[in-house]
């Protein structure tokens, strides 16, 4: 076998590990999240942690993006009448694409690092081997309430942003396109749907699942000191965003079969 033949052998095998060990701690994370004893403390702290002190990002994101989209759509196609159905096509957008997408990537890269960095520290300072010696189970310890802090707060995140974005919206329909905020609004619920608002919030499931599982590997498998902990923070970045826009893809398909 030559060279080049054989690194991509090698490389190839550490991405399938790699694969196995985020799908064996996802399985063990939620086999551990459905047994009692839960730690309601910590899971309270790790939920402020990752949604009270996100949701000023995740507002200015999603407010902008809904104002973006009103006015650039009534910008670009404005001998159509497309104004009249502004709060059509931002609502929509939003709630099922955007809102969860943005959300995810913004908001899971600052929880995500935030995560993997904490977990790596721990990791390098020996705190994690120091838990295994006391006979307790990191993953149940570290990765359960950061995981169910996630799967609550990001959906919630979503949903607020949601709520802002067609807001931002309706701020461009009436100052900038001439539109009366209950003409706006009405168009918006004439146009949403249940199925609408699962699609968007169960994405946003999935996302928080990858966003915390990639957050916690990388961050319990980071080595070499300070150098290991950056490196698994710009990995979970990384990956997590990838993933989220990967299965952005798979999932519109399912739900839109669901539907």
């Amino acid at each position: 076998m030559t060279q080049p033949q054989s690194q991509l052998g090698r490389a190839t095998s550490r991405r399938l590990e790699q694969v196995g060990a985020l799908a064996g701690l996802g399985g063990r994370a939620l086999i551990e999240l459905l047994r009692p004893p839960w730690d309601g403390r910590e899971w309270v702290r790790q939920m402020d942690r990752i949604g009270v002190r996100s949701l000023g990002v995740a507002a200015i994101t999603t407010i902008f993006t809904g104002m973006v989209m009103a006015l650039q759509t009534a910008l670009s196609l404005p001998t159509l009448g497309v104004k009249y159905y502004i709060g059509t096509v931002v609502g929509k957008s939003l709630v099922r694409e955007l809102a969860p997408v943005l959300v995810a990537l913004i908001v899971g890269g600052r929880i995500g690092a935030g995560m993997a960095a904490e977990l790596g520290t721990m990791k390098v300072t020996e705190q994690i081997d120091a838990l295994r010696a006391m006979a307790a189970d990191p993953v149940r310890r570290l990765v359960v309430p950061r995981l169910a802090a996630t799967l609550v707060m990001l959906p919630a995140l979503t949903l607020i942003g949601d709520l802002l974005g067609i807001l931002g919206g309706m701020v461009i329909g009436v100052l900038q396109l001439g539109l009366t905020p209950a003409f706006y609004l009405n168009d918006v619920l004439s146009a949403l749907t249940l199925a609408d608002l699962g699609s968007g919030i169960g994405k946003s499931y999935f996302f928080a699942f990858f966003v915390s599982i990639v957050a916690c590997h990388s961050g319990m498998n980071a080595r070499g000191g300070a150098d290991g902990v950056g490196k698994a923070t710009t990995d979970t970045v990384v990956v997590s965003s990838i993933l989220v826009l990967v299965s952005d893809f798979f999932l519109t398909k399912l739900f839109h079969l669901l539907g």
